[in-house]
């Protein structure tokens, strides 16, 4: 059983840095990570692709945070991630997911959802 859990969202002022983090882990299983990736969503829009660790191809950031926001990851697994967000905006304010590319040996390789953290920009 895989299962991504995010954490580090709250409020904070414009201009202002989070952090946030995502992991990925398994119950016993060993297993590998190929993606992380970072998503928001704003209620009433489509979630949208923010910024994309890739095994083979690196860090990617999406054009409407690029420059303000950075993506990496820790460990030699890469099974956790994070997302720096400076300069923060108040159109920024959604609720930001991990989404993780794993593979394990009893599942195979599939995708795997957090369940969110909300992240809101307001003074």
């Amino acid at each position: 059983q895989v299962q991504v859990a995010e954490s580090g969202g709250g409020l904070v002022q414009p201009g202002g840095s989070l952090r946030l983090s995502c992991a990925a882990s398994g119950s016993g299983s060993r297993l590998w990570v190929n993606i992380m990736e970072w998503y928001r969503q704003v209620q009433g829009k489509e979630r949208e692709l923010v910024a994309r660790y890739t095994k083979t191809g690196g860090a990617a950031v999406q054009d409407p945070v690029r420059g303000r926001f950075t993506i990496s990851t820790e460990g030699a697994e890469n099974t956790v991630v994070y997302l720096q967000m400076n300069d923060l905006r108040p159109e920024d304010t959604a609720v930001y997911y991990c989404r993780a590319n794993v593979y394990t040996f009893s599942t195979g390789s599939n995708y795997y959802w957090g369940e969110g953290t909300l992240v809101t920009v307001s003074s």
